[in-house]
């Protein structure tokens, strides 16, 4: 199966995100990649009340106790295995799912569309 690899799985130990760059729809977009509870999960990196990254630049996805993603502009919590928001202004609207795929020692993108 084709791809673009977005990171090394040793770089995404448990509780640990990855940024990455992809194109959909001809824009470049901002995606990331998490490990949570034994899981991978990808979303595009976005939060859903306003156009910005949920992180800081830092690969600071994640609330301090590692259970929720948090958008750092304005705290809105979301599931990391959904991509749910449970609390804020987005609250009941979800991230946008990135299909990926763990092979070779990497975490690849794999969505058709998302390809570019």
């Amino acid at each position: 199966m084709s791809g673009k690899k977005i990171a090394d799985l040793s770089a995404l130990a448990g509780g640990q995100a990855a940024r990455f760059e992809y194109q959909r729809e001809g824009i470049s977009r901002k995606g990331f990649v998490a490990h949570f509870n034994g899981r991978l999960v990808a979303y595009e990196n976005r939060c859903r009340h306003l156009p910005l990254a949920l992180d800081d630049g830092e690969n600071g996805f994640f609330t301090g106790d590692g259970r929720h993603f948090v958008c750092q502009n304005h705290g809105a919590l979301f599931e990391p295995s959904t991509g749910l928001c449970i609390r804020g202004p987005c609250e009941g609207l979800n991230l946008f799912p990135l299909k990926i795929e763990a092979r070779d020692g990497a975490v690849w993108l794999v969505e058709e569309e998302a390809l570019g």
